[in-house]
């Protein structure tokens, strides 16, 4: 009995590299603080939250401007039709004494990315014993990011 030929095959390789860079990336977003009514005779607290998405182990710092009624050195709401403001203060912590402002390395946030949401609180307090117009008082506070 004659056995067939076995085939003969023969196979080549070659390789290739596969590469990608990731770039350091962030973004943030941030909720409204609505201190709600406000009496006189006591300070309102609030709070609001900043949400801040980086890439891993990407440094950043966040700084929170005066806002856009502000007077040199502190912020304020207006009122449209008066001329009073109230004003308000932002802290980075929930014992309301570090003053949330620009100047890195001194009244900013600093942190690390983790490559997912990091939620950060900003805290708000109108303080007691101002005297404006009743209505109803707003500003804007710039949120900025650098990493």
């Amino acid at each position: 009995m004659v056995t067939p030929a076995a085939a003969q095959t023969t196979t080549a390789t070659s390789s290739f590299q596969v590469t990608a860079t990731v770039l350091k990336l962030c973004s943030v977003t941030a909720t409204n603080l609505a201190f709600g009514d406000y009496t006189p005779t006591a300070a309102s607290d609030q709070t609001s939250t900043l949400t801040v998405l980086c890439t891993t182990n990407t440094p950043y710092t966040i700084a929170l401007n005066l806002g856009t009624a502000a007077s040199a050195t502190a912020r304020a709401m207006t009122s449209a039709g008066t001329s009073t403001t109230l004003n308000y203060v932002l802290y980075r912590d929930a014992s309301r004494t570090a003053v949330w402002g620009e100047t890195t390395g001194t009244d900013t946030q600093a942190g690390t990315g983790t490559g997912t949401n990091q939620a950060i609180t900003v805290y708000g307090r109108v303080p007691a014993n101002q005297r404006p117009q009743p209505g109803s008082y707003t500003d804007t506070v710039t949120v900025t990011l650098t990493y």
